[in-house]
Formats: structure tokens, C-alpha cells, sequence
């Protein structure tokens, strides 16, 4: 016995001496960089450009870009064969698909694996509404790490406490983080990113809080000093004013994202002329998904019959098509034995 377990120790070190020196004879960016090549369809498109580096461009683009909400892998393929350039993973869509609030109650591990599901089904880059980060800073640099596993391009934050509280509900308190601890957090995920054109976008609560511009601008700017790609400002009014005067105020010192559910009739040239970089359409696939099946179910159980829906939904055929069956045919053609 004794025999047998020092040839088991002299095997361990021979082994452990043997990787030391491959390991040597490697580069050390060969050993430490990031494999992005290994997964290309989770990180880049056709072109090899990686998702993150085109969501960084669409940021700092000097022409307003549009980013459409998605909350599974369906709504993700629908929104890039629209034309989008990019997705917005919304918190708010994913909670309600999933059928709890907007609270946190769906677990972050819950959020990755629907934004795996979004990535895998489309080649345009993903922006997650992250809430919070989850947590504190240890969470939300923790939370970087597994989105950059999944290829997600950023992660937008905002300045709110864990649980979060939806911005648009009406009546309810919105506590907002301290700036100084916010800004760490910002840094924290800065420092935890591996892929160095991941996107950190600041997501400003001050006007929802009603707190006033006076401290958005001062939450905005210690932000971005923090190393966000972009401040996220929102607002739940109907009329545009207080992003306004954000914006004169704020006068172009770094890119900003405006989210105009509630001020959508502003014209779009209005945010052009204020060198606004991106607008989000923040929830309107899953708004249209949810009245689409509240009519069409309810057509079902009053006529007892599908006669009348059949002509206003997809076929079984474009679902098919949309989850990409024919790549299966062609696969299963070259990799199955032939009978």
C-alpha cells in the first residue's frame, strides 16, 4: 500500500510540474484573455465584431439610435427581423412574461436564464435592465461576470435601493441609493468586467423620486466620473420637461438614454435637435403580446370555436420559421445516418 501511494504522489507532482511548464510556455494573454471566439454566436455576429463593442458604438453614436424591448427569445428574434439594432431586456417585460411584480421577486439566476434563451436567439446586442445590480456592489459586480458569460452587451443600474420599486407605479415611495455608494458600485463593476467595451449604463431616479434636476445633474455626473458608458435619465411625466432642462443643463458632456413611455407623443426630431444618443421602447412587445392574448382568448371561450381568431394570429407554420426549424432539416440531413 505504501508502494502504491507514493507512485501516486510522484505521478500528482510529475503532472502538476508538466502543466506548470505548459502554462510557461504560453503567452500570458493567451492565458488570461477572455474566449470570445470560442462561443462567436453568443458574442459576436458574421462580421466577428463583438456584441458589446456594437452597443458601445450605438452609445456614443452622434445619431439618435433605438433600442426595442424583448422578454424571451421569441420577442428577441421578432424585434431584430424588424430592423432593430439592439435589444432592451426589460425588467418590467420579463417579471410580467414570468407573471410576478416588478419587485425583484423574480430571482437575478431567473433574469439570466431568460437572457440566455434572448441571446442565443438573435445576433443584435443586448442591453439588461438590471435593476439595482441585485444587491450591493458585490452582487452587482458578481452579476457582470455571468451576464459577460451569456454575451449580454451592458447593463443598465439605477440609483434606487434592493428590492427595487417600479418607476412608473403611482403613490409609492422611491428611495434612492446614496451617490457616493452608488458611483462604488458603478466602479466595482468596472473593475469586475473582463470584456473591456461592456456597457455600464447609470440609470438616474432622481425625477421619478422628485428630487428635482438640480440632483440629477449631480447624480449624473458623479456617474459617469464613476466610468458609465452613458446616464440613463428617466421621467414619468407626460410632457418632456423635466428631461429638458436635464438636457440644456446638462449640455452634452456624455451620452445620454431617454426611456419615453409616458412623453411618447414628443417627435423624435425634438430629441435629435438635443443630441439625445438612444431612446427605448420599454415595454411595448410585451403590452401588445398581453392584449393580443387577452382578446384572443377570450374570443375563444365566448365562440367556443377558433373559426375567428385563425386569420389574426400566426400560423403554426411561422412559428416554425421563427425558431429556425429548416437549420434543424438541413442538420439532421448531414448528421444523421441515412437509413
Amino acid at each position: 500500500m505504501a508502494t502504491t501511494g507514493t507512485a501516486k504522489c510522484v505521478l500528482s507532482s510529475v503532472l502538476r510540474s508538466a502543466a506548470t511548464q505548459l502554462l510557461q510556455k504560453g503567452s500570458k494573454a493567451e492565458v488570461s484573455a477572455p474566449c470570445f471566439s470560442c462561443q462567436r454566436r453568443r458574442y459576436a455576429v458574421e462580421t466577428g465584431v463583438k456584441k458589446s463593442t456594437r452597443l458601445r458604438k450605438m452609445l456614443l453614436s452622434s445619431e439618435l439610435e433605438f433600442i426595442m424591448e424583448a422578454h424571451s427569445g421569441i420577442s428577441a428574434c421578432i424585434a431584430e427581423e424588424a430592423g432593430f439594432k439592439g435589444i432592451w431586456a426589460s425588467g418590467l417585460s420579463m417579471a410580467t412574461q414570468l407573471g410576478v411584480r416588478d419587485s425583484n421577486e423574480a430571482s437575478w439566476t431567473q433574469v439570466l436564464e431568460v437572457l440566455e434563451f434572448m441571446n442565443d436567439a438573435c445576433t443584435v446586442p443586448i442591453l439588461v435592465d438590471a435593476d439595482t445590480g441585485y444587491g450591493n456592489f458585490n452582487n452587482a459586480r458578481r452579476l457582470v461576470r455571468k451576464l459577460e458569460d451569456r454575451g449580454i452587451a451592458g447593463a443598465a443600474v439605477e440609483d434606487k435601493l434592493f428590492p427595487k420599486t417600479n418607476s412608473l407605479l403611482d403613490g409609492r415611495a422611491q428611495p434612492l441609493a446614496d451617490i457616493k455608494e452608488f458611483a462604488l458600485k458603478i466602479q466595482a463593476m468596472k473593475d469586475a468586467q473582463r470584456d473591456p467595451d461592456f456597457n455600464i449604463v447609470a440609470r438616474v431616479e432622481a425625477l421619478i423620486a422628485g428630487w428635482g434636476v438640480d440632483e440629477a445633474l449631480k447624480r449624473a455626473d458623479a456617474y459617469l466620473a464613476a466610468g458609465a458608458t452613458a446616464v440613463l435619465m428617466h421621467s414619468k411625466l407626460s410632457v418632456p420637461k423635466e428631461i429638458d432642462e436635464f438636457l440644456k443643463a446638462w449640455n452634452n458632456k456624455g451620452p445620454v438614454v431617454i426611456v419615453p413611455t409616458t412623453y411618447y407623443k414628443t417627435p423624435m426630431q425634438h430629441w435629435r435637435d438635443q443630441k439625445v444618443s438612444m431612446v427605448i421602447w420599454a415595454n411595448h412587445s410585451v403590452r401588445a403580446s398581453v392584449k393580443a392574448m387577452q382578446e384572443v382568448t377570450a374570443q375563444i371561450f365566448k365562440e367556443q370555436s377558433t373559426v375567428g381568431v385563425e386569420k389574426n394570429i400566426a400560423t403554426v407554420k411561422e412559428l416554425f420559421r421563427l425558431t429556425k426549424d429548416d437549420e434543424l432539416k438541413v442538420a439532421e440531413d448531414k448528421y444523421l445516418p441515412k437509413a
